[in-house]
């Protein structure tokens, strides 16, 4: 079981590392610090929706290899999701709670063109914007840290979202799509993302990166099947900001 695995990547991990938070259901939301302690930071999130849990092992991956400068990476921030896609139903998208975390943050929260109020796989806002434990979690430890960039890992479509309403930074998407073939494209109708957030409330540059052809089916098991991520952190971090 892939929280299982995280679990212990995280008990044997040498450096930084620290539970930002705990999902519905009590499990540990857990980040890794990677590269230097000094200067800014940045912050990579995935495994936000349970069916595309393939990008915790990409998340691992990351970790791994190293970056340029420091940062935090959080896995898996949806772990209850995971394991109800795991045993139960292979394509939930959702927490345990049936909310869409990446539809529950603030950020013109419930004006998504799919959005329902209705508990279920997918698409649900919440009750309020940050209903969710693990919403909330990822919004303190953000403020916290204050970082300089967020990139989100998706699955699938082999495209880079890195506008809203209007503001943006398409640099770090075009940094993106020289290293995987990926294409950056402005979305209508969506809102309440951690892009959206990142975007609109804290001011930094934020991108989505939706990894693996379209021509895949969810749940994506192995890595391989979006190996054209597997070295982005640490080449977009050697190349951001640093004209």
């Amino acid at each position: 079981m892939l929280y299982e695995k995280v679990s212990e990547f995280y008990s044997g991990y040498p450096a930084k590392k620290c539970v930002i938070g705990y999902s519905a259901q009590g499990r540990n939301i857990y980040a890794f610090h990677v590269g230097d302690d000094f200067g800014k930071q940045f912050m990579a999130v995935y495994a936000v929706h349970a069916r595309e849990y393939v990008t915790a092992l990409l998340a691992l991956e990351h970790i791994k290899q190293g970056v340029k400068g420091g940062g935090w990476i959080i896995p898996l921030l949806n772990p209850d999701g995971v394991v109800i896609c795991e045993t139960r139903n292979p394509l939930w998208k959702a927490n345990a709670r049936g909310v869409d975390l990446n539809c529950n943050f603030d950020a013109d929260w419930g004006s998504g063109r799919l959005n329902t109020r209705r508990r279920g796989a997918e698409n649900c806002i919440g009750d309020k914007p940050v209903s969710e434990r693990e919403t909330a979690a990822l919004v303190r430890f953000t403020l916290r840290i204050k970082p300089y960039v967020t990139l989100s890992f998706h699955t699938k479509g082999g495209e880079i979202y890195w506008e809203f309403n209007g503001a943006g930074d398409e640099e770090g998407a075009k940094i993106i799509a020289a290293y995987t073939g990926y294409k950056p494209k402005k979305i209508t109708g969506s809102a309440g993302g951690y892009k959206d957030w990142c975007i609109q409330k804290l001011g930094i540059p934020a991108y989505t990166v939706e990894c693996g052809d379209d021509s895949l089916t969810h749940p994506i098991k192995k890595l391989r099947s979006i190996k054209e991520c597997r070295g982005l952190l640490k080449y977009f971090t050697e190349n951001y900001g640093r004209k």
